[in-house]
């Protein structure tokens, strides 16, 4: 019988579209430079994972668990984090590809985003207050309804914030990137 959990396991160079990833829960997983891109990955769980080098561009996440995970140099572009199962939902991201991902309507509060590409991302309707994005471009991304109260975006750039769409109360955002809160005025700033 096919083991339904995994712990402590190193997956290696691995390409999981041509092998397939057992369905199953992982814990204390590291996975480094493996391929999952168009996996469908839905209702798997990971816990306490880690994603290294890793590319999981347009899978499939559907009611997948992401419990505390974190994925270090990784392309995500295109993933659809708002279907996944939201129980204990916990990830972070450094030197990531996340353009064109959705985090639609989710809350997750106190993530870290650092030295990422978050072009064109969408933040509509989620909860991020607390979270920490260092040194992202957040060209493109999409802020409606959102919660950033306490976020800091002093590092970051190119994102457009519409203040009177959004909570922004004690967000931190650097001098230089006051612009982006002021675009929507067509104001210039010298």
């Amino acid at each position: 019988m096919t083991p339904t959990y995994f712990t402590n396991q190193h997956f290696d160079k691995r390409n999981f579209n041509r092998e397939l990833l057992t369905k199953a829960e992982y814990e204390n997983c590291i996975f480094t430079n493996c391929d999952f891109s168009n996996v469908n990955l839905s209702e798997f769980i990971f816990s306490t994972c880690d994603f290294k080098g890793c590319n999981l561009t347009l899978a499939n996440l559907t009611k997948t668990a992401l419990r505390n995970v974190k994925f270090i140099d990784c392309k995500l572009t295109g993933l659809h984090f708002h279907t996944c199962n939201n129980f204990l939902f916990d990830v972070r991201f450094e030197n990531c590809l996340l353009n064109l991902a959705s985090f639609y309507n989710l809350k997750i509060k106190k993530t870290t985003f650092k030295n990422s590409n978050l072009h064109e991302v969408d933040f509509n309707d989620a909860d991020i207050s607390n979270s920490i994005f260092e040194n992202c471009d957040l060209s493109g991304a999409l802020f409606e309804n959102t919660t950033l109260e306490k976020c800091d975006l002093r590092s970051s750039f190119n994102y457009c914030i519409d203040p009177e769409l959004n909570k922004i109360k004690k967000a931190k955002f650097s001098l230089n990137g006051i612009m982006g809160l002021l675009e929507k005025y067509d104001i210039e700033v010298e």
